[in-house]
């Protein structure tokens, strides 16, 4: 297929990301930036097989968006699903790309296995701070943080002209800028996609309500994506619209 250019800077498809992924040239993304389903959202098997509303929705919250599939495997195919979707993103980045995946403290250990088991080189781990206001437990540590687990594909040359990232971001979720049960706040993507060199493709596999290209084209780079959901993509397509 053919990928964005200067002139149509992003492409969305609706469809499944593998076979999304298989169409895609050998060594033609700059950089993957993604936040896949976790499967997680519960200590148990019971607890990951609920719908996403009934995982990632806080009691009281008025605003109810809709569920998306694929977020209820087991722990042990959730792992072997990780490698293969990230092989062939590995597949399709170009050498020295980074990959930078979005994931819980329930997950955290199984993504960093994920991403070495597929080829990627690990890299390390920067965290979204979510603020004080995350899910506050009494007589507990707050799970106040999500984690961006970040590799390259082989050897990743230093690029002055993109210096040195931030490890930390601390951004609430504004209810404004909520577009999917699990989003993200597109001022956080925004400084992921710094990662990216200034111009260049970058592939998110689950784009969800498309904030990865919202943010990627808001700081001047190109974006292709894929989301199996109808809603969501229509929500992603008018969002990419609006960034362009």
């Amino acid at each position: 297929m053919n990928l964005p250019t200067p002139e149509k800077p992003w492409i969305l498809e609706r469809g499944d990301s593998l076979d999304f992924m298989r169409s895609l040239p050998d060594s033609c993304i700059d950089a993957v930036i993604t936040d896949p389903p976790y499967c997680s959202g519960g200590t148990s098997s019971a607890d990951r097989a609920k719908t996403t509303t009934q995982k990632y929705v806080q009691s009281g919250v008025k605003v109810v968006r809709p569920d998306f599939a694929g977020d209820n495997r087991d722990q042990r195919s959730w792992l072997v699903w990780c490698d293969i979707w990230m092989r062939e993103a590995l597949r399709v980045a170009k050498p020295g790309a980074p990959i930078c995946v979005f994931t819980d403290w329930r997950q955290l250990p199984s993504t960093t296995d994920a991403i070495q088991v597929s080829g990627w080189i690990w890299r390390g781990i920067a965290v979204w701070d979510k603020t004080e206001g995350a899910r506050p437990q009494r007589g507990r540590f707050r799970n106040q943080a999500e984690y961006i687990v970040w590799g390259s594909s082989g050897q990743m040359a230093a690029r002055d002209e993109i210096g040195v990232l931030p490890g930390v971001f601390r951004h609430y979720l504004r209810q404004a800028d909520k577009h999917h049960i699990t989003g993200k706040p597109t001022e956080v993507m925004r400084g992921l996609v710094q990662i990216c060199p200034a111009g260049g493709v970058i592939l998110d596999p689950f784009a969800g309500s498309g904030t990865t290209g919202a943010a990627a084209l808001a700081e001047g780079r190109r974006f292709v994506g894929v989301e199996r959901e109808q809603t969501y993509f229509d929500i992603a397509t008018a969002r990419l619209k609006a960034a362009w």
